[in-house]
């Protein structure tokens, strides 16, 4: 075949070795023939390598590279190595000595005036008894003047001046007369004979108890439950009439009295 004519050696021997089974592979050939670029020439070779004896698997192109056999893996023996157990050796211990601190005698504090002053304070307020239910003192239980005492300082308000105008006027009309706190309660009572009179603080007045009271003449004004007693209620504002009272107190005192 001469050059120039628009064909090529590859395509002349594409027509004279393929017969077509059909008309419709005919065009196929023939539309792959005029093609400029090798690879519609590969396309057209791929679709009819059937029918070319001389067309071998060297001209496919291969798009994968075979990939070379891996080498068998062959897993090394493991050797357990043997433990050898390291010697302990206990370290010596060595005492440290000790010496004794020389003992030094603290210094003697001196208190200043104002801490003395302060708990003095403390000590005083920590002295003052308790007010109970109705403002009477909470005060040991004790025989003498001095708990008696005790509680008429504690007394509040008026009911302070009314417990000392009291106790003087039982000492004096009464001489030697003993006296005692018991159940927070002043009583004034004679040696031998028990008590005849004991007094009470409460909210609004101070209550006065004549043990042998329905033996008094006149009578006291309060009544009571028990069968001798009867009571004197003083307010802020009553007058103590002191002659009635020092009658009654002279009375109590010769009368046996009441003994717990």
């Amino acid at each position: 075949m001469e050059k120039g004519d628009g064909s090529d050696d590859t395509t002349q021997g594409y027509r004279q070795s393929f017969i077509f089974p059909s008309s419709r592979a005919k065009a196929r050939v023939q539309r792959c023939v005029g093609a400029e670029h090798l690879g519609h020439e590969r396309r057209a070779s791929s679709r009819f390598r059937w029918q070319d004896p001389s067309y071998t698997m060297k001209h496919m192109p291969s798009k994968t590279k075979p990939k070379p056999n891996p080498k068998p893996r062959t897993a090394k023996p493991r050797t357990a190595k043997p433990k050898t157990a390291k010697p302990k050796t206990a370290k010596p211990r060595t005492a440290k000595p000790r010496t004794a601190k020389p003992k030094t005698r603290p210094e003697p504090k001196t208190k200043s005036k104002a801490a003395a002053s302060k708990k003095g304070k403390r000590t005083a307020a920590k002295a003052k008894p308790k007010l109970l239910a109705g403002g009477n003192p909470q005060i040991a239980k004790g025989d003498g003047d001095a708990p008696v005492q005790a509680f008429i300082a504690a007394m509040p308000g008026w009911k302070h001046d009314l417990g000392r105008r009291l106790d003087a006027l039982v000492a004096r009309t009464v001489p030697g007369v003993q006296k005692a706190v018991k159940w927070n309660s002043p009583f004034y009572g004679v040696e031998g004979q028990g008590w005849f009179l004991n007094f009470h603080c409460f909210t609004k007045y101070v209550k006065l108890a004549f043990f042998r009271g329905t033996s008094l003449r006149p009578l006291p004004p309060g009544e009571s439950t028990h069968q001798d007693v009867r009571y004197l209620d003083l307010h802020e504002h009553d007058k103590l009439d002191e002659k009635r009272f020092v009658s009654w107190i002279q009375q109590a005192s010769k009368l046996p009295g009441w003994v717990p």
